[in-house]
């Protein structure tokens, strides 16, 4: 199955379906080094950084749930969107694996669809994400020529509350495993991936990371708290953002804590970066000082989040802020 889908398109409203727009991965151990490949054409990586990269995928199953989950996103906005009286079919189209954009763009325009509205499943916006994002779907436009629909795009989201109250209610559960006279001093980290510096400088990115964390932070009064940057790859001569969360968690060696609550607010779906960055890598760093290691869940299908989804779905289709 290639897209979630209402009976018919929503002709009367000014977009006849929604697209989800996602990164995709690979759903078996075969796929995993030509989709590295995709994802990396390209880029000067040394070969032995992708053998390592292939074996995180290995170390977490040999495949990322990152396709299913948006499958099931995709079920699930529909779903809440026929109950909120917008009909409008919910479409899949990946970056780096099947379906492709390409792929999906084509079964939407032999579905009759000549306008739909974009969603770009990334929480922050940066060159890598989302400018990217609307690039491979022009260029996909291009490959059909005349027959791919209009695609217009959602606006962020990285501060709509109710993304803010899916991430609070995904971290609280950590907190409430902290006893109770040591909870409010436990630190909190915040990741998201890390940028090279002179790309996160061209855009929003930083500001929007910290804002979401402000946020989430003072939703759940918590006053303990900092942002760190994960997942980095290029040349280590290169400066990337920091600080890295194994190095943020060390730092808290010297602040006398006795566990950490790490918290991914910049991946909506649990996939390699969250599996093996953070359950694997980052809880040895922790658990090697002594730390207990606490991971709040990604977004994936939450349904606050698939609220927030909506949301904003309707505001755009409606017109308003």
């Amino acid at each position: 199955m290639s897209s979630a889908r209402a009976e018919t398109p929503a002709k009367s409203l000014s977009h006849q379906a929604v697209l989800l727009i996602s990164f995709g991965g690979p759903t078996a151990a075969a796929e995993i080094r030509p989709f590295l490949a995709r994802v990396l054409k390209g880029i000067p990586i040394p070969k032995e950084r992708m053998e390592e990269v292939v074996r995180h995928y290995e170390a977490v199953g040999g495949r990322s749930p990152l396709n299913d989950i948006t499958f099931r996103q995709a079920e699930s906005l529909q779903r809440l969107l026929n109950e909120q009286g917008l009909p409008l079919p919910v479409y899949v189209g990946m970056r780096n694996s099947s379906p492709f954009l390409a792929e999906t763009l084509r079964r939407m325009a032999e579905d009759g669809i000549s306008k739909a509205l974009g969603f770009i499943l990334s929480s922050h916006q940066t060159e890598a994400s989302w400018e990217r994002y609307q690039k491979n779907v022009a260029d996909a436009r291009d490959e059909l020529g005349g027959l791919a629909p209009v695609i217009d795009y959602c606006p962020g989201w990285h501060a709509h509350p109710l993304f803010i109250r899916t991430l609070a209610e995904l971290i609280q559960p950590c907190l409430d495993r902290v006893e109770e006279r040591n909870r409010f001093r436990t630190p909190l980290i915040f990741t998201a991936h890390s940028l090279p510096v002179a790309m996160a400088s061209r855009s929003p990115y930083v500001e929007q990371v910290q804002e979401t964390s402000q946020l989430i932070a003072d939703r759940l009064s918590h006053r303990r708290w900092s942002v760190a940057y994960q997942s980095r790859s290029g040349r280590p001569t290169d400066p990337w953002l920091e600080p890295d969360i194994g190095q943020a968690i060390r730092d808290l060696t010297a602040e006398a804590a006795s566990a950490v609550i790490v918290a991914p607010i910049g991946f909506v779906s649990d996939h390699v970066e969250v599996l093996y960055d953070l359950d694997i890598e980052a809880r040895k760093v922790a658990e090697d000082l002594g730390l207990r290691f606490l991971r709040a869940s990604c977004p994936n299908d939450q349904p606050t989040f698939i609220q927030m989804m909506a949301a904003v779905i309707q505001a755009s289709v409606q017109g308003t802020p």
